[in-house]
């Protein structure tokens, strides 16, 4: 079993912290929406539905925290807790999703009670806005289970499958999205094989995917990011599954930095290139990848690992955090309403109807 990512209790958020995984489980706590931002900036949680997830929740503690007395004390204190949470990071579309989310319920109760708030009025205010927080992620874990489902329909039987990052139950609060597929597929008896890039520079297909896939009992091996294309070539890979932290309304895809080339790689040898990702990722507003925010994250993350310098002081670094990965190269879109195929502008606008 996978640890549990997140417990909210009402006066706090117990978050996993990803970062010392797999060597150690440990949680920090987050009371507010400024620690819940920091864990979410400094990567303690990461993977797009969990940062939405964590999100809501900490929209919830923040407004438990602070007891707007009014409508307009809530409107001003529901606006600023969303600015603070999506401040975090720019990529992933759940975390401004979730934060949106949380702040129409506030604005629709302010609406509703205008002026000042009886106590219980405010007592009403904050079960209404933790029971949004509650259904983010109840509708994320079922989210999750129909994305395995779909996806495990589209692998053959001895399916030898490829998979970039953790898009597993680590990011999320359910099976997880792209390794949702895999180990909804491995209880089918469909995956003969599955390999985890390792990811660099975070390490998270090292540190979590393959350490996921272990626990649950799935054939699998880890790969240096360098070895994808020999292994696609000669060890007979028959799939390639990733997640995404936001998609373009014409179904280009933002997901870790090293899944375009691994796209690339599987059109050369007519690999099926799967992308699995909720609803709540697809960012209508953005024409295509192009309006596309890349994160840049610092250089230490590239410089160091576990804390050990592993190249020069004072070296110059790139550290984009994603790219963009066209629709052309994209196979289908796996969501929970089921799957996209062809990816087109089309086809995607037609999925959310």
């Amino acid at each position: 079993m996978i640890p549990p990512r997140l417990k909210f209790t009402g006066k706090e958020l117990k978050v996993l912290d990803q970062r010392l995984l797999p060597d150690r489980i440990k949680y920090l706590t987050a009371r507010n929406a400024k620690e819940t931002a920091a864990a979410i900036k400094d990567m303690a949680l990461r993977g797009a539905p969990l940062i939405g997830c964590a999100a809501a929740d900490g929209f919830a503690l923040e407004m438990r925290r602070l007891k707007p007395a009014s409508a307009d004390e809530l409107m001003l204190a529901a606006v600023r807790t969303a600015d603070l949470l999506k401040a975090a990071r720019p990529t992933a579309v759940a975390l401004f999703y979730a934060a949106d989310r949380m702040l129409e319920t506030a604005r629709a109760f302010a609406a509703a009670n205008p002026g000042k708030f009886s106590p219980a009025t405010r007592i009403k205010f904050l079960k209404l806005i933790e029971k949004e927080a509650r259904l983010v992620t109840s509708e994320d874990e079922a989210a999750c289970l129909a994305m395995g489902e779909f996806g495990a329909r589209l692998l053959p039987r001895n399916c030898v499958i490829m998979t970039h990052c953790n898009a597993g139950a680590l990011a999320t609060m359910g099976i997880g999205t792209a390794v949702g597929v895999i180990t909804a597929a491995h209880k089918k008896g469909k995956i003969k094989h599955a390999y985890s890039c390792e990811t660099r520079p975070y390490l998270q297909g090292a540190r979590l995917t393959i350490w996921e896939l272990m626990r649950e009992g799935v054939p699998s091996e880890l790969l240096t990011d360098n070895m994808a294309a020999h292994i696609i070539k000669t060890c007979g890979v028959n799939a390639i599954v990733v997640g995404a932290d936001r998609i373009a309304s014409n179904g280009d895809t933002a997901n870790k930095i090293g899944t375009y080339g691994l796209a690339v790689i599987a059109k050369h040898h007519k690999v099926p290139f799967y992308v699995a990702a909720p609803t709540p990722t697809i960012d209508m507003k953005a024409k295509d990848g192009d309006a596309i925010v890349i994160e840049e994250r610092s250089s230490e993350e590239v410089t160091f690992v576990k804390g050990r310098r592993i190249a020069p002081k004072k070296v110059r670094v790139r550290h984009p955090a994603f790219d963009i990965t066209p629709a052309g190269l994209i196979t289908a879109l796996i969501t929970e309403r089921g799957v996209i195929k062809p990816v087109s502008r089309a086809a995607v606008k037609n999925h959310l109807k």
